[in-house]
């Protein structure tokens, strides 16, 4: 299930800035976010992809399971209204004609399928070049406490900017038994399963806290910070437990 902004202001709470050195500006991360479903027979392969992806410290990877190929006799257990959503606001912005899985967005700012590898480092290269300078969140939750988000003051020239929360079950394998994969076992990694808008952010020094009983002990969180209503990431960043079993 996916919570909206009304949804946080009880467990999230505005903290007074702790300031450390920033990070080099070339490091990234950069974001790719996969739009798949178990219904869809093409997205076993951007799935395996996303995986690989998701083992670089310079890429936060997140999967968003979307709803339409439930119908196709198949209901993606991670799929929901509110991912599918998140994907038609992206083609708005991208100016596609369509939504198609599998689809990864790269950074905001251009999407392929996935399934094949130079498409999207052609993506994270032209990214990389458009966006040098990151506004990288600071991210630090010490073992069974709250999570505390940190961004130092960065240059917006007026605009604002969407600060997203995103937590994530790290791997997950499951037995299709209908639909275009019946028989198959979909192994999917990085799944996103609550997407938080934390703050409209006008570039100011600011940190933010996250209450603890929000993220499971296993799972992985991300920050997204991309120009407000769906634009190119300008910043992002992750924290994660390494794989269990």
């Amino acid at each position: 299930m996916l919570i909206g902004a009304a949804a946080v202001a009880a467990g999230l709470s505005a903290a007074a800035p702790r300031w450390s050195s920033a990070r080099p500006p070339s490091d990234g991360p950069w974001a790719v976010e996969l739009f798949t479903s178990q219904g869809c027979s093409s997205c076993p392969p951007a799935d395996a992809y996303l995986g690989r992806l998701s083992m670089r410290p310079d890429i936060v990877a997140l999967a968003f399971h979307v709803d339409y190929w439930d119908y196709m006799g198949w209901r993606d257990p991670f799929a929901s209204r509110e991912t599918t959503e998140r994907q038609r606001a992206y083609a708005r912005v991208l100016k596609q004609r369509y939504v198609y899985t599998p689809e990864m967005v790269v950074d905001g700012i251009g999407h392929d399928t996935g399934r094949d590898k130079a498409p999207i480092e052609a993506l994270l290269a032209k990214a990389q070049s458009r966006s040098p300078t990151r506004a990288t969140p600071e991210l630090s939750r010490p073992s069974g406490s709250p999570l505390t988000v940190r961004l130092d003051a960065f240059p917006l020239d007026g605009r604002a900017a969407d600060v997203t929360l995103a937590v994530y079950d790290r791997r997950h394998t499951t037995p299709v038994k209908s639909g275009e994969n019946q028989g198959r076992m979909i192994e999917n990694f990085n799944t996103v399963r609550q997407l938080e808008l934390i703050d409209h952010w006008d570039g100011a020094a600011k940190s933010w806290t996250i209450a603890a009983d929000r993220i499971g002990a296993t799972q992985g969180v991300a920050v997204l910070v991309q120009w407000t209503d769906h634009g190119a990431v300008i910043g992002c960043n992750k924290l994660e437990p390494a794989y269990s079993g």
